[in-house]
């Protein structure tokens, strides 16, 4: 497993830095929810802690033929380029939301590493038509 942060070539694996800024807005904007509706205050905060948990141990690897998702150290699931019709990453002022359509099915999954490596291997490995 080879592993790339700077100037990377289509050859190359490289695995998606991670980043807390949707799970740490969740959990600090859950604070004066709190105060006025404590249940949805604390609903908004678990959720923000769900998906830290998730961003420190999901990880995506761009190989040359596929995005690899890794759980730690165990490969969940593979999503090959060939497979791919379409992709859009949500509100690009604070990206929250990462949208692929494969053949058969279409996956949402939140920005819980840096948006603009992704972006940038998205445009690289898989450029839209």
């Amino acid at each position: 497993m080879t592993s790339a942060t700077s100037s990377s070539s289509s050859t190359q694996t490289i695995e998606l830095a991670p980043s807390y800024a949707i799970p740490l807005v969740l959990v600090l904007g859950s604070i004066p929810i709190v105060l006025l509706q404590i249940w949805v205050g604390l609903l908004i905060a678990l959720f923000g802690l769900f998906l830290m948990i998730q961003a420190v141990t999901i990880r995506l690897q761009f190989t040359e033929t596929a995005l690899d998702v890794y759980r730690s150290q165990t490969l969940i699931r593979r999503f090959p380029y060939k497979d791919w019709s379409n992709w859009r990453i949500f509100w690009s002022s604070f990206p929250i939301l990462f949208y692929f359509k494969e053949v058969n099915s279409i996956h949402f999954l939140p920005i819980l590493f840096d948006p603009k490596q992704l972006k940038r291997c998205l445009e690289e490995r898989c450029p839209q038509s």
